[in-house]
């Protein structure tokens, strides 16, 4: 009983464990790029403490107004894109994350309806470190989550049939707090498209950007040079991109 006790103590919250982690990577004068998620605002929070006790000298650029609002909560220096022409570095989470035979990096992102502004952030940035815990990692994309897709209200139809035509099984994303649609901070709806595995998410990420009316989706292909993988021991494993 006693040593049972002692394990549990001695677990820890895997996303607190690699948001510590992810925020040690932070150097002052860095332009960072800060994600969306539950995971990512532990990052955040510590990112805040940096700056509050050691005077840590960074700007971001927030993915959503939901990380925006953390990024004020917590002090951080906020700037857009208009006002840097980089990013150091950018820190956000993920849904799943494949490594393939060459060992690239691939994603599958979009939970948080943000994963457009999230793949504009992680593009301007240098280095691209994905903050996840051992849930997260799957052998082939598509082998628990669905793809989030970003789709213009008034192409929801044809949008549906085009998925479906590339093996999909599109759903419109409803929201849990009231009535209607999620709507992203674009105005636009998700829909999810749950795949059988995705066997070649370049060629997929390809052929549903080419489909008209959609906005972007959460394929995230060879984008991230870093994994970080919080583990309950506390420790941090860490995945690059080769």
């Amino acid at each position: 009983m006693d040593q049972t006790r002692n394990e549990k103590l001695e677990t820890r919250n895997p996303k607190e464990v690699v948001g510590e982690a992810a925020a040690a990577l932070v150097e002052s004068g860095m332009r960072l790029g800060l994600g969306t998620g539950s995971t990512t605002a532990h990052a955040l929070r510590e990112i805040g403490q940096r700056i509050a006790d050691e005077g840590l000298g960074v700007v971001g650029v927030p993915t959503s107004f939901a990380a925006e609002r953390l990024a004020r909560e917590y002090s951080i220096p906020l700037v857009t894109l208009d006002e840097v022409d980089a990013l150091d570095l950018a820190l956000d989470g993920a849904d799943e994350v494949a490594v393939d035979g060459a060992g690239a990096i691939h994603l599958i992102k979009g939970r948080g309806a943000a994963h457009t502004r999230e793949k504009v952030v992680a593009s301007a940035a240098g280095r691209f470190v994905v903050l996840i815990d051992p849930s997260k990692e799957v052998d082939q994309l598509g082998s628990k989550m669905p793809v989030p897709v970003e789709v213009l209200p008034f192409a929801i139809a044809p949008v549906e049939r085009m998925l479906r035509d590339l093996g999909g099984e599109p759903v419109l994303r409803m929201g849990e707090k009231k009535d209607g649609p999620v709507v992203t901070d674009q105005g636009f709806w998700i829909l999810d498209t749950r795949f059988a595995g995705i066997a070649d998410p370049g060629v997929l990420n390809a052929a549903i950007r080419a489909i008209p009316g959609v906005l972007d989706h959460g394929l995230f292909i060879g984008m991230a040079t870093d994994v970080l993988v919080g583990e309950p021991s506390g420790e941090v494993r860490h995945l690059k991109a080769r």
